[in-house]
């Protein structure tokens, strides 16, 4: 696939610039990518979706960790690992704001006919196919949540 084409393109630039940060998280992404392509039922090969998928299962992780980090005082940790999440994050498309969310989650609600929490599952599932990758699963279900209140 392209994705890992222009990982393995970043990696040389990060290698040649002696860039540390990029080095640790373009080398996450490669082996994220290749432990998937290995993985039972994979087949060797990717789609989009599943490369969209991973992008933002690390992006995510270094997330959490930082957050870990920043409880425990070790700001500096927090920061490397912020530093790795931007840029796994240039790999994504661009994120869609809360706004552009907001509109197309009451799209999917109209859709759907969803009316009253309970229906939370039907939403989510078209919304985190529809949106995947344009925007973070916990605002779209946070957003879902206060529509469907």
């Amino acid at each position: 696939m392209s994705l890992e084409k222009d990982i393995m393109e970043q990696l040389k630039t990060a290698m040649k610039a002696k860039d540390q940060v990029a080095l640790a998280s373009l080398r996450a992404i490669k082996t994220a990518i290749l432990k998937a392509k290995t993985e039972a039922g994979a087949g060797g090969e990717l789609s989009e979706e599943d490369e969209l998928k991973l992008l933002q299962r690390e992006v995510k992780q270094r997330k959490e960790a930082a957050e870990q980090f920043i409880a425990q005082g070790a700001q500096n940790m927090a920061d490397e690992e912020l530093a790795q999440a931007k840029i796994i994050e240039q790999f994504l498309p661009e994120q869609m704001s809360e706004e552009e969310v907001t509109v197309a989650l009451k799209e999917i609600i109209t859709q759907v006919g969803a009316e009253s929490p309970k229906d939370m599952g039907k939403v989510m599932g078209v919304a985190t196919k529809k949106l995947a990758g344009k925007a973070d699963g916990k605002m779209i279900s946070q957003i879902t949540k206060s529509l469907l209140n």
